[in-house]
């Protein structure tokens, strides 16, 4: 029973106490605080570079908080082969559904958990030196504004006159347009197209609406992703 014990008592503590001591506290704060900083950094890349039509700052604090959560689940890891393991099993059941509207959350969610990989596994320099390239390369590509933007028109008509009088003004006053699609009823007939405009003014949706058959006009500002 004596030798028993001690064996119990071996186990415990070769698989607990001595992980305890064996863990440096230093590395641990050296991984969060960088992983609190980084993480800083690509919420306010992610805000600068934001270009959908509501903002949110929860998601924005998400990504901070990705990289913190990622750093803490690497340094887990890598101090404990079966605790990795067990990670892994225990990860695999978890299901995410919250839908991703914008293209670019996704890009921001993979350098989220890329940057805690990277700190957690000890590497530090490439952490901070790709964040900064990432960043970067984010503030001069997202942020690069098109002069020519795309917009929507939407015509109702009355009837087949109407709608050719529309499309020779559109010929006649846009630089390039593509007819989107094209709506018949009773009620008359309804026209989308895409537009892009000589100059950024509203008053080319005044001269629509008032030729005559023209039921109403209505202008879009879009950025070609809606609709295909």
């Amino acid at each position: 029973m004596q030798n028993l014990a001690i064996t119990f008592q071996d186990i415990f503590k070769s698989s607990f106490l001595d992980q305890v001591t064996s863990f440096s506290a230093l590395d641990m704060i050296m991984a969060l605080g960088l992983a609190l900083v980084i993480g800083l950094f690509i919420f306010f890349v992610y805000k600068k570079t934001y270009t959908g039509v509501m903002y949110s700052a929860s998601f924005g604090v998400s990504l901070m908080a990705m990289t913190l959560i990622t750093t803490l689940v690497i340094l887990a890891v890598t101090s404990n082969v079966i605790l990795s393991l067990g990670m892994v099993g225990a990860l695999s059941i978890v299901r995410f559904r919250t839908a991703i509207k914008e293209p670019m959350d996704i890009a921001f969610l993979f350098w989220s958990i890329a940057a805690g990989i990277v700190l957690g596994a000890g590497l530090i320099p490439l952490a901070v030196f790709g964040s900064l390239f990432i960043g970067v390369i984010m503030v001069l590509f997202v942020n690069k504004k098109s002069k020519d933007n795309p917009y929507l028109l939407v015509v109702h008509c009355k009837d087949d006159s109407a709608e050719q009088r529309v499309t020779h003004t559109v010929i006649n006053n846009v630089k390039k347009y593509l007819v989107k699609s094209k709506s018949v009823s009773q009620n008359g007939i309804e026209l989308t197209v895409e537009v892009r405009l000589k100059e950024m003014t509203a008053q080319f949706v005044n001269m629509i609406a008032s030729i005559e058959g023209v039921n109403n006009a209505v202008l879009v500002s879009y950025n070609g992703e809606y609709l295909s």
